[in-house]
C-alpha cells in the first residue's frame, strides 16, 4: 500500500517544468503514479498546472522530494498520508 499523495502546484509552468521533471526523475523510484493537469482554452495552454503523485517507499525520500520541489521558484508541493486522516 502506498498511502502518500502529493499535490504540486506549478506557476509559470513553461519556465519551471524542466526543473520539476529533473527533480521527479531523481526521486522516480518513490513515485508509483503521476498525473499532470493544466488548463487549456482553445489554441493556448495555461501557464499554471497541477501534478498529482502517489508515493511509495522510504518516507525520508518522500520528504526530500517535497523539500526539493518547494525550493523551485513557482512551485508549491504538499503531501498527505491518507492512513493518518
Amino acid at each position: 500500500m502506498c498511502p502518500v499523495i502529493m499535490i504540486i502546484r506549478m506557476k509559470e509552468r513553461q519556465e519551471t517544468a524542466a526543473k520539476v521533471q529533473e527533480t521527479l526523475t531523481k526521486y522516480g523510484c518513490s513515485i508509483s503514479v503521476r498525473l499532470g493537469l493544466h488548463d487549456s482554452a482553445g489554441d493556448s495552454c495555461s501557464d499554471n498546472g497541477v501534478v498529482i503523485l502517489r508515493l511509495c517507499g522510504d518516507p525520508e525520500d518522500q520528504i526530500a522530494l517535497e523539500e526539493a520541489l518547494n525550493q523551485i521558484d513557482g512551485i508549491k508541493a504538499k503531501s498527505i498520508n491518507i492512513d493518518e486522516m
